[in-house]
């Protein structure tokens, strides 16, 4: 049964995220991370740096591994992922380099880029804690409703719905690209403990259908009702649609 944490707002989500994250790596110094991009981790990573600069967390042994990466824009793009993970989290901690794995967007040949990605998340072995945000579409990575969805590492295309979420972080629509590389649902769901962040009103269809028990392509992230160990925090927006009916299917907590 999912774990539901319903907190007051966006601090208090990405607070309680971050706690989350730091009591892994004090168990385990050398967690494998899987990490979300987007407006909603960034709360979570700037509690993430303020713990490491108050000597709470070393992050020195840590492993990383993004979900997803746009096609076509370089890493020094100040929209690629890469640029967004550096900006926001990595430049500000003692990871080192060589533990961090982001998907190659400009990769001369992409459907080998996915296999590599893929590749190196088994050697690695398995992610520790996968954390995710979710699209206004339920989706989770670049995963999107379909007919059928790809479980290993591959080449989406991207909604309409998803494009104009994101064209808020380029100048034009024209501007946001069209595809990206994502890790598939196997992957993730292969991820001993998973974390899934929403805030906001706008999320709060997405986290109805998540938890309403039924499983749907349409919908991508209610595959994670088949995963023994989700936590889910949602803010009192992401959370205001939510009946008695979807509460019953997940356990509450503090």
């Amino acid at each position: 049964m999912m774990k539901v944490m319903i907190v007051r707002d966006y601090d208090e989500m990405s607070r309680r995220a971050a706690e989350i994250v730091k009591e892994q790596i004090l168990k385990k110094p050398d967690t494998v991370l899987g990490l979300a991009t987007g407006s909603t981790p960034l709360g979570m990573y700037k509690y993430l740096i303020e713990m490491h600069k108050n000597g709470e967390i070393d992050f020195s042994n840590v492993i990383t591994f993004n979900l997803d990466e746009y096609i076509g824009l370089s890493p020094d793009h100040p929209q690629s992922y890469h640029y967004y993970m550096y900006e926001n989290l990595f430049n500000h901690i003692n990871i080192k380099k060589e533990n961090i794995h982001i998907p190659n967007g400009v990769a001369e040949d992409l459907e080998e880029e996915c296999k590599r990605y893929e590749r190196e998340i088994r050697r690695i072995g398995r992610i520790d804690l996968q954390i995710l945000g979710i699209g206004v579409n339920g989706h989770i990575g670049f995963n999107e409703p379909d007919e059928s969805i790809e479980t290993k590492t591959h080449i989406v295309t991207l909604t309409e719905e998803t494009i104009n979420a994101n064209k808020r972080f380029f100048k034009s629509i024209e501007e946001v690209p069209r595809r990206a590389i994502t890790m598939g649902l196997s992957s993730i769901m292969k991820a001993r403990k998973i974390m899934l962040l929403a805030s906001g009103s706008n999320k709060a269809k997405a986290i109805k259908e998540t938890l309403k028990g039924r499983l749907t392509t349409k919908v991508p992230s209610t595959v994670l009702a088949l995963h023994p160990d989700v936590t889910i925090i949602i803010d009192k927006g992401a959370a205001s649609l939510l009946t008695d009916e979807e509460l019953a299917n997940v356990e509450l907590t503090d």
